[in-house]
């Protein structure tokens, strides 16, 4: 049954709405969510007090909101380096580092910056997205896609590991100006453990093709084929109640500025 969730203002917002709503579906898992965020700029920062209260549980359990969210979009390098400079940065400094098996490196930045060619160089298909997104002379609206599956290196006969976001598809909306949305498509989705950082990474995304092509940053769009709210970790803090705690935290959170006012 597809779970069609209201349109949210902002990122933290989203994800407690999506983390309650499939939390409370039978077994904690649900297929076909679909999250719309109006404003992915906003309830992105490490400072908000959902992110922080989820970063710090993640913390607890040898992970981060920010480590997941650097896998889609590598934000202090951008800040750094700037475009384009920060993406041969990350693929010449980081991704080496980083890279587990010729076949995943565990980085979405990856496949989106170099998606092998045979005798050639890999194919850029961000900076291939970003040069015709921000030609003003290109009509096309809705021809700006960015593949992460990849059938000969992602299908083998584990159940397990690999790539969980499968697409990325990138739209211009009419008007003055125009506005850059995004839709991303995952085939398997573990809400506790990475979906704010997911969130965070595609507003990051998002946010630096629309400065990098001239255009305003529109909604953002998750659709998880498969979600499940997760017990991250291989610790005792690896228990059903944790999730529970966790998720009624950031409830309390998110009323406080209401009571305040």
């Amino acid at each position: 049954m597809a779970l069609m969730l209201d349109k949210r203002l902002d990122c933290a917002t989203a994800w407690l709405d999506a983390a309650t709503a499939v939390d409370n579906l039978p077994g904690h898992t649900g297929h076909t969510i679909v999250i719309e965020i109006d404003n992915p700029t906003a309830g992105a920062s490490l400072s908000h007090p959902i992110v922080s209260k989820v970063d710090a549980f993640l913390r607890a359990r040898c992970k981060s909101v920010d480590t997941i969210a650097n896998t889609i979009f590598p934000a202090a390098l951008y800040r750094r380096y700037g475009y384009p400079d920060f993406i041969s940065r990350f693929r010449t400094n980081v991704l080496p580092k980083v890279r587990r098996t010729d076949r995943w490196s565990g980085y979405y930045f990856d496949r989106m910056t170099g998606i092998p060619r045979p005798g050639d160089e890999p194919f850029n298909q961000l900076a291939d997205v970003i040069r015709r997104m921000g030609d003003a002379g290109n009509p096309c609206l809705n021809k700006f896609e960015i593949v992460i599956f990849d059938p000969l290196r992602d299908v083998d006969e584990s159940p397990y590991g690999g790539q969980c976001l499968s697409l990325l598809s990138f739209k211009l909306l009419p008007g003055t100006p125009k506005r850059v949305s995004l839709t991303a498509v995952y085939r398997n989705h573990f809400y506790i453990e990475k979906l704010l950082g997911n969130i965070i990474g595609l507003s990051r995304l998002i946010s630096c093709v629309a400065a990098e092509t001239g255009h305003d940053v529109g909604p953002l769009v998750i659709h998880s084929t498969h979600a499940v709210i997760d017990t991250p970790g291989k610790s005792p803090l690896n228990r059903r109640s944790c999730v529970t705690e966790l998720l009624e935290q950031c409830r309390q959170a998110a009323a406080e500025p209401a009571e305040a006012a």
